[in-house]
């Protein structure tokens, strides 16, 4: 009888079964449940409807509440929303509440997750957010669930959950300078489509991976919802722990996959050829060498979210804005408080992240998910009729940022920061110097 893999292993684990196989449909238990302003509301509404207006939660202490998307903005149901989990939070006694507005504010919800130690390898995160895939890379099976589900997953602590295959990317070479995690995924998704993962375990692994620092696992594992994946994942490993520890999370027992697993397919991916990539309007699978677009003029560009928005990204982008001005409108939008923070310590070449932005002429706004998700009109860095943006963000459907006739474009923040001292996109090897 083969083995499981890392995704089986850790459902195997939460279900009292001794194994599990792709297709079963087994009861789980959650670890932890996380919804945000624009989910949670409805999720309340669904438990207080179906249980009954005097419904608990199944443990307060496993449910994580980050108001993140609309936070920064006068629009009254965006506020309404905010007063509605405020008054859940304190009706139930919820500790991991990060209220806009407080000291405890945080900011993007995928992020404040693994900043503030709440992620632990082989448990179950569930999240009213498709981007919850983003904490497998700390070896969570970590995957997004609609308000319904989620209101399940509160009153009981528990869900009715199909296995899903494993697909394995044994990810090896040597990246060549200016090539990340954004653009080996969008390069992934490029050859499979947006449906060629779907409700399928991508698992991440391989010389590549080894070498590589939890933040761009986290946007290789933020991405794989894009190819329709259930969930991303990466083993637990030396890395992991050093990234727990200095969250003051307790070592944990890493789970991995049995060597004898059956994967639904393996693809061995050499990384050495690659060139930055760029994902074209309107689909993440729209993926094109950067250099194929060299000349596209763009009125904006963007770094932020989830899946660019880390201190780790902004390094990147200082990188190639150092001594150099933009051309365009550039927005930053810091991921978290914390990260927001670090713009103002860390330094590259010998001057903080945030002077550099600064004297670059870029702007940076409050820690949120800003303009990721478009939003009400007066959403920092929201986009405008007619307007050709380059982001470091995860989706381009019309709309998205904003106005539905404006066309985004996806790339690394390397290649977003070249582009906006250009002007047009471009190819961020030429400031490899």
């Amino acid at each position: 009888m083969a083995g499981m893999t890392l995704t089986e292993k850790i459902i195997a684990g939460h279900s009292g079964n001794g194994r599990v196989s792709p297709g079963m449909t087994v009861w789980v238990t959650a670890d932890l449940l996380m919804t945000h302003d624009v989910c949670g509301p409805g999720t309340i509404g669904i438990l207080k409807k179906e249980i009954g207006e005097h419904a608990r939660v199944w443990d307060p202490d496993r449910v994580v509440i980050i108001p993140d998307h609309f936070i920064f903005t006068g629009d009254a149901d965006a506020r309404r929303n905010l007063d509605t989990l405020r008054g859940f939070v304190k009706e139930q006694g919820i500790r991991h509440f990060y209220d806009a507005g407080t000291d405890r504010y945080s900011g993007v919800c995928h992020v404040t997750l693994a900043e503030r130690g709440h992620l632990r390898p082989g448990e179950i995160l569930f999240g009213t957010d498709s981007h919850t895939c983003t904490a497998g890379a700390l070896g969570l099976f970590a995957t997004g669930i609609g308000n319904t589900d989620a209101a399940f997953v509160m009153a009981t602590g528990k869900l009715w959950l199909r296995v899903p295959e494993t697909m394995r990317f044994v990810l090896e070479g040597t990246a060549r300078p200016r090539v990340t995690a954004k653009d080996i995924v969008l390069s992934l998704i490029g050859g499979m489509g947006v449906d060629g993962a779907a409700y399928r375990t991508m698992e991440f692994c391989g010389p590549v991976i080894d070498r590589m620092g939890i933040a761009e696992r986290m946007t290789l594992c933020n991405m794989t919802v894009e190819a329709g994946a259930k969930s991303g994942i990466i083993a637990a490993d030396g890395t992991t722990q050093a990234f727990l520890k200095g969250r003051g999370v307790a070592a944990s027992v890493a789970v991995g996959g049995d060597p004898d697993a059956r994967y639904h397919s393996e693809r061995r991916v050499d990384v050495t050829a690659l060139k930055p990539q760029v994902a074209c309007p309107h689909s993440p699978d729209n993926v094109r060498d950067a250099e194929e677009c060299r000349g596209i003029k763009v009125d904006r560009c963007y770094i932020g979210s989830c899946t660019g928005g880390k201190i780790e990204d902004f390094v990147m982008a200082c990188e190639i804005l150092d001594g150099r001005r933009v051309a365009v409108e550039t927005c930053c939008v810091p991921a978290t408080a914390q990260v927001a923070r670090e713009l103002q310590t860390r330094t590259v070449g010998g001057r903080t992240l945030g002077a550099i932005l600064t004297a670059a002429g870029a702007t940076i706004g409050p820690p949120s998910c800003a303009a990721c998700l478009g939003g009400p009109p007066d959403t920092f860095g929201r986009l405008n009729r007619g307007e050709v943006c380059i982001s470091t963000t995860n989706r381009n459907f019309p709309g998205r940022m904003g106005a539905p006739d404006s066309k985004v474009f996806l790339a690394s923040p390397y290649t977003v920061a070249a582009s906006a001292v250009e002007g047009r996109i471009t190819d961020p090897g030429r400031f490899s110097g």
